[in-house]
């Protein structure tokens, strides 16, 4: 998890809260959190270094349409860094 962007551990939050959420879903839920238009090129790419860091799981539902879904670690490396964060922000 340290070697990812905060762009990338919000993916990873948002993959968590959602069933096999598509790309599209995605970017929208980030777009309403940052309230600006999130690009594909910087989707995409972001979405692909998590799969191959072997974070995500990316599946198709049809030819034209992905979904993702939290691997094992990846689902293991969240609740690390939740460890870790609460360690010095408690709300």
């Amino acid at each position: 998890m340290y070697d990812l962007t905060g762009f990338q551990r919000d993916l990873l939050y948002v993959i968590a809260g959602e069933e096999e959420p598509h790309g599209l879903a995605i970017k929208e839920e980030l777009e309403q959190y940052y309230e600006k238009e999130i690009h594909h090129g910087r989707l995409y790419p972001n979405l692909d270094t998590l799969v191959d860091k072997g974070l995500v799981e990316k599946g198709s539902r049809d030819r034209r349409t992905n979904f993702y879904t939290l691997t094992r670690r990846g689902r293991r490396e969240l609740e690390a860094r939740r460890e870790w964060e609460a360690q010095y922000v408690d709300l």
